[in-house]
C-alpha cells in the first residue's frame, strides 16, 4: 500500500510539474502571479513554525517553544545573526524547559 501511494505521489509531483512548464509564459509574468509567487513560501514557513510551535495534537499549547521562538522574533527584529538567533532560540527554550522541571 505504501508503494502505491508513493507511486501516486510521485506522478502527481510530476504532472504538476509538467502543467506549470506548460503554462504560456504570459500567464507567468502577470504581477498577480510573480506576487503570489514570491510570497507562499514565506507564507507556508511561517505556518508551519505556528503549527509546530503552538500546536499540541489538537490543542493550543504554550511552552517552552513559544519562548524560544519569542526570543528569536526579538533577536531577528535587533538583526542578530542567523546562526545565534538559533542558539538563542535554543538556549531558552533549553533554559524554560530546565526550570519548568
Amino acid at each position: 500500500m505504501i508503494w502505491l501511494a508513493l507511486g501516486l505521489a510521485a506522478a502527481g509531483c510530476y504532472l504538476f510539474k509538467y502543467v506549470g512548464m506548460s503554462l504560456p509564459s504570459a500567464w507567468l509574468e502577470d504581477p498577480w502571479v510573480l506576487r503570489v509567487a514570491t510570497l507562499l513560501p514565506v507564507a507556508l514557513l511561517a505556518a508551519l513554525v505556528a503549527v509546530q510551535t503552538f500546536g499540541g495534537g489538537r490543542a493550543l499549547v504554550l511552552d517552552a517553544r513559544a519562548a524560544g521562538v519569542a526570543v528569536a522574533a526579538v533577536a531577528v527584529l535587533l538583526r542578530a545573526p542567523f546562526l545565534l538567533v538559533v542558539v538563542l532560540a535554543a538556549a531558552t527554550a533549553a533554559g524554560v524547559r530546565a526550570v519548568s522541571g
